[in-house]
């Protein structure tokens, strides 16, 4: 099968960790194709720049449409992850949900571990529209600057650890979801340290993206996913433009 991800923020060296875990977690038949947003923020915290990576993420969709089997949209709370799954004719996977779906199969209640505190309300919000609100136990997060997106691996390791251990500890977490593509590959190299499972959103993308495919869903025909009705549109970047004519028919 042939899989898009999509990195909706410009961090080119979060794309390499999302690519790494991807290629890590992936069958062998599995082709990758990364795509990284040419414009947008370092990395999204907010509703507003979750707008801009859903935008992001469309854009590139429409233009490689037709060259993937499955798409994954890399950034921990989805942007445009349900529009996609209305405008695309293959499977669309993001990185929340796929998390959440494993660590829900994993555990009765899970925590998240992000890299912020502006990031929370937005995660909080995500973890709602998927009805899974009180199966979470707490959501913690570092305190601390950010050097860089591509760097909280290294500089923060450490006390990553010390909130995945005390949202067991002190939130009753049955599951730990470390958030976000910079934390992509760390719970493979933290599992060991910690007393319950911890899952990565980009490897549960992954999976979970394989096995739709592999399913052979089909696309809704009907109901609130379906395509977009038909109706005039103007002035449209050439990515967005190619999904609407596609779902038209044109």
């Amino acid at each position: 099968m042939r899989l898009l991800i999509i990195n909706p923020n410009i961090s080119h060296s979060v794309t390499e960790l999302i690519e790494a875990e991807a290629r890590r977690t992936a069958a062998a038949t599995t082709q990758i194709s990364m795509a990284t947003a040419d414009a947008g923020v370092a990395y999204i915290e907010t509703r507003f720049e979750a707008l801009l990576g859903g935008h992001a993420a469309a854009c590139i969709a429409g233009e490689r449409l037709g060259s993937y089997d499955a798409l994954i949209v890399a950034a921990f709370g989805d942007p445009g992850l349900a529009a996609l799954k209305e405008v695309l004719p293959v499977p669309v996977v993001g990185m929340t949900e796929a998390a959440l779906m494993s660590a829900c199969l994993l555990g009765q209640r899970f925590s998240i571990v992000a890299i912020s505190a502006r990031i929370t309300a937005w995660y909080r919000e995500t973890v709602a529209a998927n009805g899974l609100l009180e199966r979470l136990a707490s959501i913690r997060h570092l305190d601390r600057p950010l050097r860089d997106a591509g760097s909280v691996q290294a500089d923060h390791a450490a006390r990553l650890v010390e909130l995945c251990e005390a949202a067991v500890r002190e939130d009753g977490a049955d599951v730990i979801i470390l958030a976000g593509a910079p934390l992509a590959g760390l719970a493979r190299s933290v599992a060991s340290q910690l007393p319950v499972p911890v899952v990565d959103g980009v490897s549960s993308a992954v999976r979970h993206a394989e096995s739709l495919v592999a399913l052979g869903v089909r696309k809704a025909s009907q109901g609130s996913f379906a395509l977009p009705p038909v109706k005039p549109n103007a002035n449209l970047p050439a990515g967005i433009a190619a999904l609407l004519q596609h779902s038209q028919g044109a």
